[in-house]
């Protein structure tokens, strides 16, 4: 089957004005496509990090392991809300904790969480810098 090329100039609609799908791509991203759970999952853990509140913490255990009481006071807020985001943040296995006597330290759960979130920091950092550098908002 041949390919039809669409011509779109930068103004135009940002939808195919031809119908073609190119099955090849379209088996080989197939066969590589995690099962439903997987992607469940994978919604979940950004849905959690979606609360600016949840993301501040993750940003501050990045830099630091911190009690309830550091993360209360850095956020200005109650150790109460801190313990339910925490909680939360726990049962996706964002975060974890240790003991230590009568305190409790919570640091990322592993690298993979401060990878993940010093990705998006960068995504977000380059788009404003392109936006700034541009000139555009």
């Amino acid at each position: 089957m041949e390919k039809k090329e669409a011509k779109t100039l930068p103004y135009e609609s940002d939808v195919c004005e031809a119908s073609y799908v190119d099955q090849d791509k379209v088996l080989s991203v197939l066969r590589g496509m995690k099962n439903e759970s997987v992607m469940q999952r994978i919604a979940e853990t950004f849905k959690v990090l979606g609360d600016p509140t949840r993301t501040k913490i993750i940003y501050a255990l990045s830099s630091a392991e911190l009690c309830v009481c550091d993360l209360a006071s850095l956020l200005a807020t109650t150790r109460s809300a801190i313990s339910h985001q925490l909680r939360i943040l726990r049962n996706m296995r964002l975060v974890k904790y240790r003991k230590e006597g009568k305190m409790v330290f919570y640091s990322l759960d592993d690298g993979h969480i401060r990878n993940l979130f010093n990705e998006c920091l960068r995504h977000i950092e380059e788009e404003e810098y392109d936006r700034y550098d541009t000139g555009t908002s």
